[in-house]
């Protein structure tokens, strides 16, 4: 399973690829308002730092505004043309859907997000998106299971031989990524604060205290 980190500031991005050898971003429009920058500034810092890392893929979401597929299109080729590593973001709707077959077609990868049901994940896999985004931790704010259907998207894939990665985003609790990994996605993404709460347990605090302990109390000679 890779992990991608899920954020747009360029010091978390530093950690996850510097500190953790993590796979790749992911960002959104609220991700670049967190950084602070204009949206331009944002994705070039990023660009500039990804440059020399060509299996590092940023997924970089188009104006969420557009609601035709030629807009659509007209703006993904302007920012996947900033840098090599960007994957563009597309609404999983009809325009978008359109908008990405074209987009594939001209080589420019894509990231079908914005899928909230198995059945939604269908044609970004039969287009051969690069990835499709299915959102867990929107869909239990409002009391539905937000992982069942990523278990059903998976099956699919494995049924019809799509190569279309799936990124579980909207991952909020170490649970979550631990069933998207048992559910065999390819991809978890997720802010760099739940990934740092995976790594940790408090079974393991009181086992090294435990040790510690052992330790100070033993002989050295």
């Amino acid at each position: 399973m890779k992990y991608f980190l899920d954020s747009a500031k360029l010091d978390e991005i530093k950690i996850a690829y510097e500190q953790y050898g993590f796979d790749g971003v992911t960002t959104n429009p609220k991700h670049i308002m967190n950084s602070g920058k204009p949206f331009k500034k944002a994705i070039q810092d990023i660009a500039d730092y990804v440059a020399d890392k060509p299996d590092f893929p940023v997924s970089v979401e188009i104006n969420p505004h557009l609601d035709n597929a030629d807009d659509m299109v007209a703006y993904a080729k302007d920012i996947s043309a900033i840098s090599k590593n960007f994957v563009i973001k597309i609404p999983t709707n009809k325009q978008g859907i359109i908008a990405a077959r074209r987009l594939e077609a001209q080589g420019i990868r894509t990231n079908m997000t914005l899928v909230f049901s198995a059945a939604q994940s269908i044609m970004p896999g039969k287009l051969h998106a690069k990835y499709v985004s299915p959102f867990v931790g929107w869909r239990e704010d409002y009391g539905d299971d937000g992982l069942s259907y990523v278990k059903d998207i998976v099956d699919i894939y494995k049924t019809y031989n799509f190569d279309t990665e799936i990124i579980v985003a909207a991952i909020r609790t170490a649970k979550q990524l631990e069933q998207a990994a048992i559910y065999g996605a390819d991809i978890v993404t997720c802010a760099l604060s739940v990934y740092e709460t995976s790594f940790t347990n408090p079974y393991t605090d009181l086992g090294l205290k435990t040790f510690q302990d052992a330790w100070d109390n033993t002989k050295t000679e």
